[in-house]
């Protein structure tokens, strides 16, 4: 029988050292993917009570639909005019665009205050 060396092989002592790192490196990716888990299960359980909550009525605001119309002060009466305010009819006593410009000639500007511009 051959004797045994007290000395460890070089092998040995790597493996024991790749053990121990292997060991702690395996323990931090463990805990490292259980805090991610617990962190995207929270959201997505948070995520399924605000559906939940929300089936009665709308979450969301309407699509198309930017910020509130703001007051106007001035308008002009051109081909890019899409609505005539209200203040322009107050005004002239026409409702359409088409009306105002047959009366006034095309970029007539209203101003609210002011007095109605003078008729083509």
């Amino acid at each position: 029988m051959p004797r045994r060396s007290s000395r460890a092989s070089a092998e040995e002592i790597i493996l024991e050292a790749v053990d121990s790192v292997v060991e702690r490196a395996s323990a931090g990716i463990a805990r490292a993917i259980s805090d991610i888990l617990a962190a995207r299960i929270d959201e997505e359980l948070k995520a399924q009570v605000a559906r939940a909550m929300g089936k009665g009525r709308k979450a969301r605001a309407p699509k198309g639909r930017g910020a509130p119309r703001a007051e106007l002060e001035k308008w002009v009466a051109d081909r890019r005019a899409r609505r005539v305010p209200n203040f322009v009819i107050e005004q002239t006593g026409l409702k359409t665009k088409k009306q105002i410009v047959l009366k006034f000639g095309d970029n007539a500007t209203f101003e609210k205050g002011k007095p109605v511009p003078k008729a083509k």
